[in-house]
């Protein structure tokens, strides 16, 4: 009983340094702690594949991961990202049901939290106040990404005369 409690602290203090949760009191951060899960992969594992169906997000505590998409020739490679302490993966996978758009491998041994979409649903709905928090993180860390995304893009593009 101690080391649960011991295990749910330690998931909420972590997740307080997330961005994705910085809306959220600390009653809140407990109750998303409640519904989130820790695990470890080695360096060179794969967290998930890019096609696989995504139903959760994770929350790097310790490592890094290289986010990985397949290139235009077979067997090639890009790495678009790297996820490192205090950074998530997979945000959209506890809204939508599609599958994932990249790969992660551990690039060294990490440790990480995820919450899973089913926990997600019901932190929705039993605490819907906490759960329209979360999805106003997940938003704005998509409206960021999105605008990297579009910065890097507009980059690569020749202007248009």
């Amino acid at each position: 009983m101690g080391e649960k409690n011991e295990y749910h602290a330690t998931i909420a203090d972590f997740i307080m340094e997330i961005p994705l949760f910085d809306e959220l009191k600390s009653h809140e951060l407990g109750i998303v702690a409640d519904h989130m899960n820790f695990f470890e992969i080695e360096e060179g594992e794969v967290l998930f594949k890019e096609g696989d169906q995504g139903d959760y997000v994770c929350f790097v505590l310790k490592g890094d991961l290289d986010v990985v998409k397949e290139a235009g020739v077979p067997g090639g490679t890009v790495t678009v990202a790297s996820i490192t302490p205090k950074r998530s993966i997979g945000e959209m996978s506890v809204i939508d049901n599609t599958t994932r758009s990249a790969t992660a491998i551990a690039r060294s041994k990490t440790s990480l939290v995820a919450l899973p979409r089913k926990s997600f649903n019901k932190i929705l709905e039993r605490h819907p106040k906490t759960g329209i928090k979360i999805l106003k993180g997940i938003a704005r860390l998509m409206s960021m990404n999105m605008r990297k995304t579009s910065s890097r893009l507009a980059d690569y593009m020749l202007p248009m005369s």
